[in-house]
């Protein structure tokens, strides 16, 4: 018997929904990569973003992100957010234009998931806010408080990349970018193409993305992917051990306090205090709206014409983790910090401070490369089923923001491929020094 296609096309439709089905049952049947990511700051929300991106089209994959706070919730949400490839001294840090380029991708990210239209149906409860900003491109300014390194500096700055220029200034052109400023030695380093972040919101937007870029995988029928966080604490590693393929260690200084690792990582606690500062409605001279931040002593991380965060105090050996400031740890850094601000930018006397919070930084050893994060495989630390890998990358200190983006990619690649070798020798040499 001839079978008779009355609708050609409405045959072809389902056939090819039937196909799609198909396609997507057998998806859904395969096992799944499980990737268990401790911690979601900057270094855990970069490694789960290039887990997705970099794992196949048609492989299952299920992220669990633990935090016990949230997104953000550690050092990473009360960073400073000044962006730059360039140490103190103005000299290139290490991979400095890759480190710069691959930050300033994931933060185009974050922004283009925000401004997606399928916000409020990807992520009804997020923190975001409209009227926030991610990124404020108005630059940073760095005047010269010192003759000790001032021909140094200048030698340095000569040495810039053409992504995130420096450009030598006399105290005129300073004081046109920002009236008030102090340049005591007539010079100042401007770097128009660095950046200001707003860390939280940033967090939230890239986690945003990671919940977007799931959705639209799944919708194709291609392949499952699964993105969960989880706000719960991990008391130890081997808990974790029967229920994923690897288990990665984003968890700052709080790598640290776990039992498997702990005594065991050349990290150095560093509590800093961060206070956050608002202009008087009746102050009329508000802080220009394209002037730059400021780099000096203490840094002035301008948030809008009448916001800034002032930072930041350095408690090494703390181990006080807690964004609570009591009164009298809130005194002593004003103490600090005022006097430094005030040294270059006098105006800062106008301010009124509305609060203070804190975070602990994981501070790395110094290398010939500078203070460079740990990354690596950390089997051996751990011991017990071999069938789950642990990894860790920690010791971001206080370049977070800088190499969190590049160094996420480079340990997903090295995850999806269970190849320490793909992350740079730098950055895997402190295990050797561990066991010397």
């Amino acid at each position: 018997m001839a079978l008779i296609i009355q609708n050609p096309f409405l045959f072809s439709t389902k056939l090819s929904q039937s196909r799609g089905l198909l396609h997507c049952f057998s998806a859904v049947s395969q096992k799944p990569l499980r990737y268990a990511v401790l911690g979601a700051g900057f270094a855990g929300l970069s490694v789960a973003w290039h887990l997705l991106q970099q794992s196949s089209e048609e492989s299952n994959l299920c992220i669990d992100i633990y935090d016990e706070v949230g997104i953000g919730g550690g050092a990473s949400g009360m960073s400073g957010g000044l962006l730059h490839p360039y140490s103190p001294k103005v000299k290139l840090l290490w991979r400095g234009e890759e480190c710069w380029k691959e930050s300033l991708k994931l933060l185009n990210v974050a922004e283009d998931a925000r401004s997606s239209k399928s916000l409020d149906m990807v992520m009804p409860k997020t923190g975001l806010k409209e009227g926030d900003f991610i990124v404020r491109r108005s630059g940073l300014v760095r005047p010269v408080l010192s003759v000790k390194n001032m021909h140094m500096m200048n030698d340095n700055a000569q040495n810039c990349i053409a992504s995130c220029r420096i450009e030598s200034i006399h105290k005129d052109a300073a004081q046109k970018l920002v009236p008030d400023l102090c340049v005591p030695l007539d010079l100042a380093f401007h770097m128009p193409e660095a950046v200001n972040v707003n860390p939280q919101n940033y967090l939230e937007a890239l986690y945003l993305a990671c919940k977007t870029f799931v959705k639209s995988k799944c919708s194709l029928g291609i392949s499952c992917k699964e993105l969960n966080l989880h706000k719960e604490s991990v008391l130890n590693l081997l808990e974790l051990a029967g229920d994923y393929d690897a288990v990665i260690v984003c968890l700052g200084s709080g790598a640290a306090f776990l039992p498997e690792l702990s005594g065991r990582l050349p990290l150095r606690m560093c509590r800093g205090v961060i206070a956050h500062l608002q202009l008087p409605d009746h102050i009329r001279e508000d802080y220009p709206e394209n002037s730059p931040s400021i780099l000096s002593d203490a840094w002035l991380a301008v948030q809008g014409p009448q916001t800034l965060y002032l930072g930041s105090t350095w408690e090494w050996k703390s181990r006080n983790f807690s964004r609570h400031v009591p009164q009298e740890e809130a005194s002593k850094a004003l103490a600090e910090l005022l006097p430094k601000a005030s040294a270059v930018y006098p105006a800062i006397k106008n301010w009124t401070v509305k609060g203070t919070c804190a975070g602990l930084r994981a501070m790395p050893p110094l290398t010939a490369e500078g203070s460079l994060p740990l990354l690596g495989c950390v089997d051996e630390f751990i011991g017990g089923p071999t069938e789950c890998k642990y990894w860790l990358f920690t010791g971001l200190g206080s370049r977070g923001l800088f190499y969190h983006a590049l160094l996420g990619k480079l340990m997903a690649q090295a995850v999806l491929s269970c190849n320490e070798d793909l992350i740079p020798s730098e950055l895997t040499s402190w295990k050797h020094r561990v066991k010397q």
